[in-house]
C-alpha cells in the first residue's frame, strides 16, 4: 500500500475475509473536500448498523483518490439496506465534495503523471494505440474481500485484472 494512505485502526485490524467495497473519486481530493469526505465516512461507519446491530467496519483512503470500506461479516453481516445506506450517504456527499464516488464504469490506471481516470471507451482507445499495455498498473475496484486488497489484487498490471481480459487481445 502507498505510504500516503490513511486508514482508521479498525480497517487495519479487520480480518482478510472482511467484505470490501472500493470507491474511486472522479478526481483527486485534498484539503477541505478530503477532510469532509473522511469526517462524514468516519461518522457514518461509527453508527453503521444492519438490522439494529452495529457493524465492525473501517476505511482506508488511498492516493487521494480511493475510499476502501470493509466490514467484518463474522461480527454482523451487512444487510442490503445497510449497504444501500452506505451508497446513499456517498451519493449525497458527492455534491458537497464536488466529485463522483459511486460509479463503477471508469477505469483507473497509473501513468507517469499519477493515477488517471478514463471511461472504458477511453481506455480501449489508449490500449488500441499502445499507450497502455498489459503491464500498465490498473486498479481493480471490483474486488470484494480485504485479502484481495492486501494481497495485491487491487493494484497491479492489467494482465492480472479484468482490464487485461476486457481491453487487450491476448
Amino acid at each position: 500500500m502507498n505510504t500516503t494512505e490513511q486508514s482508521d485502526s479498525v480497517f487495519e485490524r479487520l480480518p482478510d475475509q472482511a467484505r470490501l467495497w472500493v470507491f474511486g473519486s472522479e478526481h483527486p481530493l485534498s484539503g477541505p473536500a478530503r477532510a469532509t469526505l473522511l469526517a462524514r465516512v468516519d461518522g457514518f461507519l461509527s453508527r453503521w448498523k444492519a438490522h439494529g446491530a452495529p457493524l465492525a467496519a473501517g476505511r482506508a483512503w488511498l492516493y487521494d483518490r480511493f475510499l476502501a470500506v470493509a466490514v467484518d461479516e463474522r461480527v454482523t453481516p451487512p444487510s442490503g439496506c445497510s449497504i444501500d445506506a452506505l451508497v446513499h450517504m456517498l451519493k449525497e456527499l458527492e455534491g458537497e465534495i464536488g466529485s463522483r464516488l459511486v460509479d463503477n464504469t471508469p477505469v483507473y490506471y497509473r501513468s507517469p503523471q499519477g493515477v488517471e481516470r478514463v471511461s472504458r471507451g477511453g481506455f480501449r482507445k489508449l490500449a488500441d494505440a499502445g499507450e497502455v499495455t498489459l503491464d500498465t498498473p490498473v486498479f481493480n475496484n471490483t474486488i470484494t474481500r480485504l485479502e484481495e486488497f492486501r494481497g495485491g489484487k487491487w493494484e497491479g498490471p492489467a494482465r492480472h485484472s479484468w482490464q487485461g481480459r476486457a481491453f487487450f487481445r491476448v
